[in-house]
């Protein structure tokens, strides 16, 4: 039984949530009149948090778009098949179960005690572009969060020498599909709050999430240490992806470099490389306060 407060501490984080993901689909025009949009359905709580605010914007939004959740059975051992159908048919969504042994294939191909994620999300993707043509989906939603881009961020700079994130929108690499990340302004502790109050049915993911020591899981626990000592990092961090200033890198490709000379205009304020730059003692952040909220635990189906 949910108590008065608890209420309102679910209406506040769900309006939050809204916020956040309405002013990013503003932001990149994520839906348009008429779209079709498949909700990749992991089981996890972002694509759950995900599918639950698409939902409730359907209601109000000013344009009119479907919503079809998918999720693909990658025949996991022990995997709870029956969770996902009962909750899809209880909300009274549309919903596809595509079932493919991706299981049996990555484990077959990747040696025991190497990481599987590579194989295992190329084989996914590959499945999911088939699947949105076959549903007409003109878009194709996955539950990818602030967090999860800041991490991609940062495992690019320190492992593949580039200064790469994750888009919040981007066509398919066969060309064919938008793909839409409607939660990439939403902060990770918002969905696992907002995840614990609607007591969405978790299904952990055995394949790769038990591997240790994941490169990902090491920059995850960086920025969240960060986030504990230095409080407002992380939104600045953020808002930094969002303010990128090409003639102050070193990338010769995305910047006319070699045809700055004697004369030529000022960009971006010229070159301060000579003056120390002021700026804010702490990160400029528009945390607010969640004092409100208790720091709880995921309900996880246990999967033997």
């Amino acid at each position: 039984m949910v108590d008065q407060k608890q209420q309102y501490n679910l209406n506040k984080l769900q309006k939050r949530l809204r916020r956040d993901v309405g002013q990013a689909i503003a932001d990149f025009n994520m839906i348009e009149e008429g779209d079709r949009i498949m909700v990749c359905l992991s089981g996890g709580k972002d694509s759950y948090t995900l599918l639950s605010i698409l939902q409730n914007l359907q209601k109000s939004a000013p344009v009119n778009f479907s919503l079809v959740a998918v999720n693909l059975d990658q025949k996991q051992p022990g995997f709870p098949e029956h969770i996902l159908p009962a909750y899809l048919d209880e909300l009274g969504v549309e919903y596809k179960i595509v079932e493919e042994n991706t299981y049996g294939i990555v484990k077959e191909k990747i040696p025991e005690g190497k990481t599987t994620c590579s194989l295992c999300s190329r084989l996914r993707r590959g499945i999911l572009y088939r699947t949105a043509t076959e549903l007409g989906a003109t878009k194709i939603a996955l539950g990818h969060h602030r967090d999860d881009i800041l991490q991609t961020l940062f495992l690019n700079m320190f492992y593949g020498g580039k200064l790469k994130g994750m888009p919040p929108k981007l066509m398919s690499d066969d060309g064919k599909h938008v793909v839409i990340r409607p939660l990439a302004y939403c902060r990770e502790k918002d969905i696992e709050r907002y995840a614990t109050a609607k007591a969405f049915p978790i299904i952990p993911c055995n394949l790769c999430g038990s591997q240790p020591n994941l490169q990902r899981q090491v920059i995850k626990d960086m920025l969240r240490e960060w986030d504990k000592r230095y409080p407002g990092r992380i939104e600045t961090m953020f808002r930094a992806v969002q303010n990128v200033v090409p003639s102050h890198l070193s990338d010769f490709n995305l910047f006319d470099f070699k045809n700055i000379t004697h004369g030529s205009e000022v960009i971006d304020g010229g070159d301060l490389a000579f003056d120390r730059e002021e700026l804010p003692i702490q990160p400029v952040s528009d945390i607010e306060d969640q004092s409100d909220y208790q720091s709880e635990r995921l309900d996880v189906i246990e999967v033997k």
